[in-house]
């Protein structure tokens, strides 16, 4: 019989704070309604102190099992996709596999930056499919703020922190369809850090410390010609048409994106779609599952749905995948 896979829990972490568009405007001396006209946003979440980027992706995951009744010993792989685990190692998949007391579990992190979760999600379908792993434990978990310029108006209003996870395990039918995905390397320079870890930070304090810089007009102009084509291609991968997804749970970049995507694909008026980035922020490779979760909170979808989703960051970099909702 063939080995098929799907996502058997969720969990996420949002951060305690919630910071409004009056705090971010005064900061950087712009006028509240230009950030919702410019990204739809009206509140994005910051992580307190204790609010560790561990402590996020912990959070998460724990839930996440709780939700697929899963126990830690259980689980055969953990895979962290993160940009904002600072510590080159150990990887922050370790350090979760350990908080957790999976400790037959291997561990790594993936560095494919807003993309992160779908391409994750990628390697724990594909590892519960081929019998490498029952149950693989996948979390995107984001503190942008610790690399986030809060005086830089392309990105200071954008941005947030929070963390999620899933559960992937077998299943006699497709529950996680095959992924499609790619690179534009010829982008690079449209989103990513400022500078490298230099040596020379150390020994030098006037050196500017690297942060997270962006090209909006860049990033919006590829994502609106590049995604919608490979978002198709998910679908079709997947055996399906667009008349037959129920929800779209695009990366939370943009709303403005989001609802060019949504005019592009041409999806069915009452296809649900995931519009987290209005009270959540841009939380990178968090923004999936953290989406994910606000629909079913709302009782807006429910188990068995086929949604569609896809990310995208930089690289540039993307990765789409239909999924039947937990």
């Amino acid at each position: 019989m063939t080995r098929h896979s799907r996502i058997l829990g969720l969990g996420v972490h949002r951060p305690g704070r919630s910071v409004g568009n009056a705090e971010i405007a005064e900061r950087l001396g712009i006028d509240e309604d230009w950030i919702v006209k410019r990204s739809g946003i009206r509140h994005r979440g910051y992580a307190e102190p204790d609010e560790t980027l561990l402590m996020m992706a912990r959070e998460a995951a724990g839930k996440a099992l709780a939700s697929a009744g899963v126990e830690p010993s259980a689980v055969g792989c953990v895979v962290v996709a993160t940009t904002t685990h600072l510590s080159q190692m150990p990887s922050l998949a370790s350090l979760v596999a350990h908080a957790l007391g999976a400790r037959n579990a291997a561990a790594f992190d993936i560095l494919a930056a807003c993309a992160g979760f779908p391409h994750a999600l990628a390697l724990g379908s594909d590892m519960v499919r081929a019998g490498t792993a029952d149950h693989v434990l996948v979390i995107g978990a984001e503190r942008i703020t610790d690399i986030l310029d809060r005086h830089d108006a392309s990105t200071a209003f954008l941005f947030a922190d929070g963390a999620g996870a899933v559960v992937v395990g077998p299943c006699d039918r497709p529950g996680i369809g095959p992924v499609a995905w790619g690179s534009d390397g010829s982008r690079t320079d449209a989103v990513g850090m400022t500078g490298s870890w230099d040596p020379a930070l150390h020994g030098n304090p006037s050196l500017p410390w690297p942060r997270l810089g962006m090209s909006g007009w860049r990033v919006y102009r590829w994502a609106s010609t590049e995604l919608a084509p490979a978002a198709r291609r998910a679908v079709d991968a997947a055996g399906l048409t667009v008349a037959e997804i129920d929800v779209f749970v695009p990366h939370q970049a943009n709303l403005l994106i989001i609802e060019e995507l949504v005019r592009q694909l041409g999806l069915r008026k009452d296809t649900v779609v995931a519009r987290d980035i209005v009270e959540t922020g841009n939380t990178s490779a968090a923004s999936i599952p953290l989406a994910l979760d606000r629909l079913l909170a709302a009782g807006e979808v429910s188990s068995g749905m086929r949604a569609l989703t896809i990310g995208f960051g930089s690289g540039l970099v993307y990765a789409g995948q239909v999924i039947e909702i937990p």
